[in-house]
Protein backbone atom coordinates (compact mmCIF):
# COMPACT_ATOMS: atom_id res chain seq x y z
CA UNK A 1 0.00 0.00 0.00
CA UNK A 2 3.15 2.43 0.93
CA UNK A 3 4.37 1.48 -2.13
CA UNK A 4 1.57 1.99 -4.56
CA UNK A 5 0.89 5.27 -2.37
CA UNK A 6 4.82 6.62 -3.48
CA UNK A 7 3.77 5.63 -7.26
CA UNK A 8 0.55 8.03 -7.77
CA UNK A 9 2.02 10.95 -5.06
CA UNK A 10 5.41 11.15 -5.06
CA UNK A 11 6.76 11.51 -8.92
CA UNK A 12 7.54 14.86 -8.39
CA UNK A 13 9.81 13.93 -5.30
CA UNK A 14 11.26 11.58 -7.58
CA UNK A 15 12.48 13.95 -10.23
CA UNK A 16 13.70 16.24 -7.17
CA UNK A 17 15.77 13.30 -5.41
CA UNK A 18 16.93 12.37 -8.99
CA UNK A 19 18.15 16.60 -9.78
CA UNK A 20 19.55 16.53 -6.66
CA UNK A 21 21.67 13.14 -6.95
CA UNK A 22 23.10 14.39 -10.08
CA UNK A 23 24.24 17.60 -9.16
CA UNK A 24 25.92 16.06 -6.17
CA UNK A 25 27.56 13.83 -8.17
CA UNK A 26 28.52 16.61 -10.42
CA UNK A 27 30.55 18.34 -7.79
CA UNK A 28 33.29 15.59 -8.41
CA UNK A 29 32.80 14.08 -11.36
CA UNK A 30 32.90 16.77 -14.87
CA UNK A 31 31.77 15.88 -17.94
CA UNK A 32 30.78 12.80 -18.09
CA UNK A 33 26.88 13.04 -18.33
CA UNK A 34 26.78 9.63 -20.11
CA UNK A 35 28.15 7.62 -17.65
CA UNK A 36 26.55 9.23 -14.69
CA UNK A 37 22.87 8.36 -16.34
CA UNK A 38 24.16 4.66 -17.67
CA UNK A 39 25.15 3.86 -14.26
CA UNK A 40 21.78 5.51 -12.58
CA UNK A 41 20.10 3.21 -15.56
CA UNK A 42 21.85 0.38 -14.23
CA UNK A 43 20.89 1.38 -10.39
CA UNK A 44 17.10 1.51 -11.39
CA UNK A 45 17.37 -1.38 -12.96
CA UNK A 46 19.55 -3.78 -11.40
CA UNK A 47 21.27 -4.23 -14.34
CA UNK A 48 25.29 -4.83 -14.30
CA UNK A 49 27.76 -2.16 -16.61
CA UNK A 50 30.89 -2.78 -18.37
CA UNK A 51 33.01 0.68 -18.97
CA UNK A 52 35.68 0.26 -21.89
CA UNK A 53 37.87 3.45 -21.83
CA UNK A 54 41.48 4.81 -21.94
CA UNK A 55 42.45 5.04 -18.31
CA UNK A 56 42.06 8.60 -16.67
CA UNK A 57 38.57 8.97 -17.50
CA UNK A 58 37.27 9.07 -14.46
CA UNK A 59 35.47 5.70 -14.64
CA UNK A 60 36.47 4.09 -11.29
CA UNK A 61 35.73 7.75 -9.47
CA UNK A 62 32.39 7.83 -10.91
CA UNK A 63 31.80 4.47 -9.24
CA UNK A 64 32.29 5.46 -6.01
CA UNK A 65 31.02 8.99 -6.26
CA UNK A 66 27.83 7.19 -6.99
CA UNK A 67 28.31 5.03 -3.88
CA UNK A 68 28.86 7.80 -1.91
CA UNK A 69 25.54 9.84 -3.32
CA UNK A 70 23.20 7.25 -2.09
CA UNK A 71 25.27 6.28 0.78
CA UNK A 72 25.35 2.63 -0.08
CA UNK A 73 28.78 0.10 0.38
CA UNK A 74 31.58 0.09 -2.41
CA UNK A 75 33.98 -1.65 -2.95
CA UNK A 76 36.91 -1.99 -5.46
CA UNK A 77 38.93 -4.92 -6.81
CA UNK A 78 41.71 -4.70 -8.45
CA UNK A 79 41.77 -7.53 -11.03
CA UNK A 80 45.16 -9.20 -11.63
CA UNK A 81 46.67 -12.85 -13.33
CA UNK A 82 47.32 -13.67 -9.63
CA UNK A 83 43.77 -13.18 -8.17
CA UNK A 84 41.88 -16.06 -6.53
CA UNK A 85 37.79 -16.54 -6.76
CA UNK A 86 38.51 -17.12 -3.00
CA UNK A 87 39.65 -13.67 -3.33
CA UNK A 88 36.60 -12.02 -4.64
CA UNK A 89 34.04 -14.59 -3.00
CA UNK A 90 35.50 -15.69 0.12
CA UNK A 91 36.82 -18.50 2.14
CA UNK A 92 36.42 -20.90 4.76
CA UNK A 93 39.69 -20.52 7.38
CA UNK A 94 40.15 -23.16 10.02
CA UNK A 95 40.35 -21.27 13.64
CA UNK A 96 42.58 -23.20 15.22
CA UNK A 97 41.72 -22.20 19.42
CA UNK A 98 37.86 -23.45 18.39
CA UNK A 99 39.01 -26.35 16.15
CA UNK A 100 35.85 -24.83 13.57
CA UNK A 101 36.44 -23.34 10.20
CA UNK A 102 34.73 -19.76 10.38
CA UNK A 103 33.64 -18.14 7.01
CA UNK A 104 35.86 -15.06 5.63
CA UNK A 105 33.32 -13.30 3.09
CA UNK A 106 35.06 -11.53 0.45
CA UNK A 107 34.55 -8.01 -1.51
CA UNK A 108 31.78 -8.69 -3.19
CA UNK A 109 29.29 -8.63 -0.03
CA UNK A 110 28.88 -5.08 -0.98
CA UNK A 111 26.26 -2.90 -2.72
CA UNK A 112 28.37 -1.50 -5.17
CA UNK A 113 31.19 -3.36 -6.81
CA UNK A 114 33.95 -1.88 -9.13
CA UNK A 115 35.58 -4.83 -10.83
CA UNK A 116 38.78 -2.56 -12.12
CA UNK A 117 40.53 -4.16 -15.68
CA UNK A 118 38.20 -7.47 -15.19
CA UNK A 119 40.22 -8.50 -18.09
CA UNK A 120 43.77 -8.78 -16.48
CA UNK A 121 42.19 -11.89 -14.60
CA UNK A 122 41.79 -15.32 -16.18
CA UNK A 123 39.14 -17.01 -16.84
CA UNK A 124 37.97 -18.64 -13.63
CA UNK A 125 37.93 -15.62 -11.68
CA UNK A 126 35.87 -14.04 -14.39
CA UNK A 127 33.54 -16.66 -13.87
CA UNK A 128 33.30 -16.44 -10.51
CA UNK A 129 32.56 -12.62 -10.45
CA UNK A 130 29.66 -13.56 -13.04
CA UNK A 131 28.04 -16.28 -11.48
CA UNK A 132 27.58 -14.00 -8.55
CA UNK A 133 26.59 -11.45 -10.88
CA UNK A 134 23.56 -13.61 -12.45
CA UNK A 135 22.69 -15.74 -9.35
CA UNK A 136 22.88 -13.11 -6.35
CA UNK A 137 24.70 -15.48 -4.17
CA UNK A 138 27.72 -16.95 -3.29
CA UNK A 139 28.17 -20.32 -1.76
CA UNK A 140 31.00 -21.02 0.70
CA UNK A 141 31.71 -24.35 1.36
CA UNK A 142 28.23 -25.81 2.29
CA UNK A 143 26.62 -22.49 2.89
CA UNK A 144 24.66 -20.53 0.23
CA UNK A 145 25.05 -16.09 1.30
CA UNK A 146 22.46 -14.27 -0.39
CA UNK A 147 24.18 -10.87 -1.80
CA UNK A 148 23.20 -7.76 -0.10
CA UNK A 149 20.47 -5.49 -1.62
CA UNK A 150 21.48 -3.24 -3.99
CA UNK A 151 23.52 -5.11 -5.90
CA UNK A 152 25.51 -3.53 -8.66
CA UNK A 153 28.87 -4.54 -10.42
CA UNK A 154 30.95 -2.00 -12.59
CA UNK A 155 33.29 -3.53 -14.34
CA UNK A 156 36.05 -1.38 -16.21
CA UNK A 157 38.67 -2.84 -19.04
CA UNK A 158 40.81 -0.98 -20.66
CA UNK A 159 40.79 -1.21 -24.21
CA UNK A 160 44.80 0.39 -25.40
CA UNK A 161 46.95 -2.93 -23.75
CA UNK A 162 45.93 -6.95 -24.93
CA UNK A 163 48.83 -8.34 -24.42
CA UNK A 164 48.62 -10.32 -21.01
CA UNK A 165 45.00 -10.00 -20.97
CA UNK A 166 42.01 -12.19 -20.51
CA UNK A 167 39.39 -10.98 -22.78
CA UNK A 168 35.56 -11.52 -21.94
CA UNK A 169 33.94 -14.23 -23.89
CA UNK A 170 30.98 -13.13 -25.83
CA UNK A 171 28.90 -15.24 -23.80
CA UNK A 172 29.88 -13.33 -20.43
CA UNK A 173 29.58 -10.08 -21.87
CA UNK A 174 26.26 -10.89 -22.46
CA UNK A 175 25.64 -11.10 -18.32
CA UNK A 176 26.35 -7.36 -18.26
CA UNK A 177 22.92 -5.03 -19.06
CA UNK A 178 25.25 -2.19 -20.81
CA UNK A 179 28.50 -1.69 -22.27
CA UNK A 180 29.60 2.01 -22.21
CA UNK A 181 32.53 3.74 -24.52
CA UNK A 182 33.86 6.23 -22.51
CA UNK A 183 35.05 9.17 -24.32
CA UNK A 184 37.28 12.56 -23.62
CA UNK A 185 35.54 15.40 -22.07
CA UNK A 186 35.17 18.77 -23.49
CA UNK A 187 37.45 21.51 -23.67
CA UNK A 188 35.94 23.74 -21.20
CA UNK A 189 35.10 20.43 -19.26
CA UNK A 190 38.63 19.69 -18.65
CA UNK A 191 39.65 23.05 -17.87
CA UNK A 192 37.16 23.06 -14.68
CA UNK A 193 38.81 19.51 -13.79
CA UNK A 194 41.82 21.42 -14.06
CA UNK A 195 40.58 23.66 -11.37
CA UNK A 196 38.94 21.11 -8.87
CA UNK A 197 42.10 18.94 -8.86
CA UNK A 198 44.82 20.95 -8.69
CA UNK A 199 44.18 22.65 -5.51
CA UNK A 200 43.61 20.51 -2.75
CA UNK A 201 40.97 22.99 -1.30
CA UNK A 202 38.86 22.73 -3.83
CA UNK A 203 38.55 19.03 -3.57
CA UNK A 204 34.64 18.66 -3.44
CA UNK A 205 32.87 15.79 -0.43
CA UNK A 206 30.06 14.19 -1.66
CA UNK A 207 26.94 13.25 0.72
CA UNK A 208 24.36 11.12 0.66
CA UNK A 209 21.26 12.40 -1.19
CA UNK A 210 19.00 9.16 -1.43
CA UNK A 211 19.19 6.02 0.63
CA UNK A 212 18.48 2.36 -0.10
CA UNK A 213 14.42 2.50 0.66
CA UNK A 214 14.21 5.05 -2.08
CA UNK A 215 16.40 3.75 -4.59
CA UNK A 216 13.84 0.38 -4.19
CA UNK A 217 10.66 2.92 -4.75
CA UNK A 218 11.92 4.64 -7.36
CA UNK A 219 12.85 0.90 -9.34
CA UNK A 220 9.36 -0.06 -8.88
CA UNK A 221 8.14 3.36 -9.85
CA UNK A 222 10.06 2.89 -13.41
CA UNK A 223 9.08 -0.25 -13.65
CA UNK A 224 5.35 0.70 -13.92
CA UNK A 225 6.04 3.38 -16.49
CA UNK A 226 3.76 3.15 -19.23
CA UNK A 227 4.84 1.10 -22.42
CA UNK A 228 2.79 0.62 -25.25
CA UNK A 229 2.35 -2.15 -27.39
CA UNK A 230 4.41 -0.26 -30.41
CA UNK A 231 7.39 0.37 -28.61
CA UNK A 232 7.25 -3.03 -27.78
CA UNK A 233 7.02 -4.05 -31.32
CA UNK A 234 9.72 -1.38 -32.01
CA UNK A 235 12.41 -3.34 -29.79
CA UNK A 236 11.30 -6.92 -31.48
CA UNK A 237 12.24 -5.45 -35.14
CA UNK A 238 15.56 -3.96 -33.59
CA UNK A 239 16.37 -7.25 -32.11
CA UNK A 240 15.75 -9.71 -34.67
CA UNK A 241 17.07 -7.26 -37.14
CA UNK A 242 20.66 -8.54 -35.26
CA UNK A 243 19.48 -12.48 -36.24
CA UNK A 244 18.97 -11.90 -39.83
CA UNK A 245 21.30 -13.80 -42.32
CA UNK A 246 24.01 -11.12 -42.68
CA UNK A 247 27.45 -10.96 -43.99
CA UNK A 248 28.63 -8.60 -41.08
CA UNK A 249 27.25 -10.67 -38.27
CA UNK A 250 27.89 -13.60 -37.15
CA UNK A 251 25.30 -14.11 -34.15
CA UNK A 252 22.74 -11.69 -33.14
CA UNK A 253 21.12 -10.46 -30.02
CA UNK A 254 19.78 -13.02 -27.61
CA UNK A 255 16.56 -12.72 -25.81
CA UNK A 256 18.14 -10.87 -23.03
CA UNK A 257 18.75 -7.96 -24.97
CA UNK A 258 14.87 -7.54 -25.90
CA UNK A 259 14.49 -7.72 -21.75
CA UNK A 260 17.57 -5.47 -20.69
CA UNK A 261 16.37 -2.57 -23.72
CA UNK A 262 12.86 -2.00 -22.76
CA UNK A 263 14.12 -1.94 -18.77
CA UNK A 264 16.62 0.29 -19.88
CA UNK A 265 14.75 2.57 -21.82
CA UNK A 266 12.07 2.40 -18.88
CA UNK A 267 14.87 3.22 -16.79
CA UNK A 268 15.86 6.43 -19.18
CA UNK A 269 12.41 7.71 -19.35
CA UNK A 270 11.81 7.85 -15.55
CA UNK A 271 15.52 9.75 -15.44
CA UNK A 272 13.84 12.04 -17.46
CA UNK A 273 10.83 12.89 -15.55
CA UNK A 274 8.03 11.47 -18.30
CA UNK A 275 5.52 8.32 -16.63
CA UNK A 276 5.90 6.34 -20.09
CA UNK A 277 8.26 5.23 -22.69
CA UNK A 278 8.80 6.96 -25.88
CA UNK A 279 11.06 5.68 -29.16
CA UNK A 280 13.74 8.21 -28.46
CA UNK A 281 14.09 6.63 -24.99
CA UNK A 282 14.91 3.38 -26.90
CA UNK A 283 17.24 5.02 -29.75
CA UNK A 284 19.21 6.27 -26.59
CA UNK A 285 20.35 3.27 -25.04
CA UNK A 286 20.08 0.70 -27.83
CA UNK A 287 24.04 1.08 -28.46
CA UNK A 288 24.64 0.45 -25.22
CA UNK A 289 22.11 -2.75 -24.98
CA UNK A 290 23.32 -4.30 -27.99
CA UNK A 291 27.10 -3.44 -29.15
CA UNK A 292 28.59 -6.32 -26.82
CA UNK A 293 25.55 -8.90 -27.86
CA UNK A 294 26.25 -8.53 -31.99
CA UNK A 295 29.38 -11.06 -32.78
CA UNK A 296 30.85 -9.30 -35.95
CA UNK A 297 31.88 -11.92 -39.06
CA UNK A 298 35.51 -11.64 -40.41
CA UNK A 299 34.28 -9.95 -42.90
CA UNK A 300 32.86 -6.84 -40.51
CA UNK A 301 36.81 -6.74 -38.78
CA UNK A 302 38.61 -6.86 -42.39
CA UNK A 303 36.56 -3.85 -43.14
CA UNK A 304 36.72 -2.06 -40.36
CA UNK A 305 33.01 -2.32 -40.01
CA UNK A 306 32.27 -1.95 -36.05
CA UNK A 307 28.55 -2.67 -33.93
CA UNK A 308 27.71 0.72 -33.70
CA UNK A 309 27.55 0.59 -37.73
CA UNK A 310 25.30 -1.96 -37.70
CA UNK A 311 23.36 -0.77 -35.24
CA UNK A 312 22.92 2.57 -36.84
CA UNK A 313 21.92 0.55 -40.21
CA UNK A 314 19.44 -1.68 -38.22
CA UNK A 315 17.89 1.92 -37.02
CA UNK A 316 17.88 3.07 -40.38
CA UNK A 317 15.74 0.03 -41.57
CA UNK A 318 13.16 -0.46 -38.59
CA UNK A 319 10.29 2.04 -38.96
CA UNK A 320 9.60 4.06 -35.54
CA UNK A 321 6.18 3.74 -33.59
Amino acid sequence: MEQEQYLTTSSAKARESIAALKQEIGKVIIGQDYMVDRILIGLLSGGHILLEGVPGLAKSLTASTVAGAIGVDFKRIQFTPDLLPADILGTEIYYQKTGEFIIKKGPIFSNIILADEINRSPAKVQSALLEAMQERQVSIGDITYPLDKPFLVIATQNPLEQQGTYPLPEAQQDRFMLKLKIQYPQREEERQIIKNYTREENTPIVRPIIGIEEIFAMRAAAENLYLDEKIENYVLDIVLKTREPSLYITCGASPRASINLIKAAKCRAFLAGRDYVAPDDVKSVVYDVLRHRILLSYEAEAESICAENLIEEILENVNLP
